[in-house]
């Protein structure tokens, strides 16, 4: 029987679970699978689009509803889902993220159903939030109706389990996310920058954030590391490739504002494709309190760019080291050479709100000299990669990624 595959999104941002959908999208239609993907949210904005493929739920964002309509939007989801599933006969169903999956765990269906989670959430759940409790008690109920829940590393499962009170390890599996190298190595390739940032990424030492302006990426951390960079490195230029949260924007502004960094910071927003900023940088940066395992680690290492990542999770360590287990270690005082970088010391203290005291953390500090040390022996880590290179990335063949979701 001819499958039939619905993808469940949240939006069409650049962020890792649309582009993983994207990746998926693609190489299922080339395999000859009928693929539906249901976006909660489009918005005009959208870089991530699947054509006629393409079912959206709301055109207004979260934020632009009121609550009673932000309410019965929730309510109304299961119900859609449902009606989506049984009119294009879906033989099998992927959710990516805690959204995603909560409404199809809802939704009651037949179909072959599989979630994916792509964060370590015990960090997450901290934050009481009445979705945090909803996630939470879904874990303990819900998550019972999936045939798969796909972690993204090893470090995912294990908290779930320990940490979050999953109660359904037989559904557990660690599927590492997908990538075609190839393709994202092309479209490295591809000329793409206005004159004016190609000035910058050939004639600065940049430095790249790429991802959302979230508290979970906590980028603020990064522009106050940075101010210690550009003091000892005056030729180096942070640059932010991604959108999000306005009131972290607001903040980082007012950080570049603080320490005097208007013309060593530029923000250029989302790009339809980041790889040529990504393949041009001195070095991709990541100041997380929490991750699953960034698709711009395997990213950064398909384009040889070398990587400085804070420790907030083990799924670090699966990604930029070839023998993970051998190497992880807890790392409280400098950072660590890898395969593919340094893993500095993690930056979250229980706590997800801003520090408006100029004076830099310790874990920033320790940050900014990884950093430097990056740049400056830059050639010789991306010898490092070079020589790894096939032992990074083996685990992320596409093809063996959508056998292992759709198998039993």
């Amino acid at each position: 029987m001819k499958k039939n595959i619905l993808l469940l999104i949240p939006y069409g941002g650049v962020g890792g679970m649309e582009r993983l959908a994207l990746t998926f999208y693609k190489r299922m239609k080339k395999n000859g699978y009928n693929v539906k993907v249901v976006k909660l949210i489009k918005q005009n904005s959208d870089f991530i689009n699947f054509g006629e493929d393409e079912i959206y739920l709301s055109d207004k964002d979260f934020f632009e509803m009121s609550f009673i309509k932000r309410a019965l939007f929730y309510l109304s989801v299961p119900f859609k889902y449902r009606r989506i599933i049984k009119k294009e006969k879906i033989t099998d169903s992927i959710g990516y993220g805690d959204m995603c999956n909560l409404f199809s765990s809802l939704s009651f269906t037949k179909e072959n159903k599989i979630a994916s989670i792509h964060a370590l959430k015990s960090i997450e759940l901290i934050r009481r939030t009445l979705l945090n409790r909803v996630y939470e008690w879904a874990y303990r109920n819900t998550y019972r109706n999936f045939q798969k829940v796909v972690c993204i590393s090893e470090a995912i499962k294990d908290d779930l389990l320990k940490n979050c009170g999953y109660a359904f390890p037989y559904n557990l599996k660690v599927i590492y996310n997908p990538h075609d190298v190839n393709y994202i190595k092309s479209l490295a390739s591809e000329d793409v920058m206005t004159d004016e940032e190609e000035q910058i990424f050939k004639e600065k030492e940049v430095v790249l954030f790429l991802g959302r302006y979230s508290e979970q990426k906590a980028p603020w951390h990064l522009i106050r590391s940075f101010s210690l960079i550009a003091d000892k490195n005056p030729n180096t230029h942070l640059v932010f490739l991604g959108s999000g949260d306005q009131n972290i924007y607001k903040h980082l502004q007012e950080l570049v504002q603080k320490y005097d960094l208007n013309d060593k910071v530029t923000f250029l927003g989302q790009k339809s494709n980041p790889y040529p900023y990504l393949s041009f940088a001195k070095v991709l940066v990541l100041t997380s309190y929490y991750e699953g395992t960034p698709n711009v680690i395997i990213e950064s290492i398909a384009v040889e760019t070398p990587i400085v990542s804070t420790n907030c999770t083990k799924g670090i360590w699966e990604l930029m080291c070839v023998d993970w287990e051998k190497d992880y270690k807890e790392i409280s005082e400098s950072a660590i050479l890898v395969d593919s970088g340094y893993i500095s010391p993690t930056m979250f203290k229980d706590t997800f709100s801003f520090d408006s005291n100029l004076d830099l953390l310790d874990t920033e500090t320790q940050f900014a000299e990884a950093t430097i040390r990056s740049i400056n022996t830059a050639p010789s880590i991306i010898n490092r990669i070079q020589k790894n290179y096939k032992e990074l990335l083996y685990k992320y063949d596409v093809d063996h990624s959508i056998l292992q979701y759709l198998g039993n």
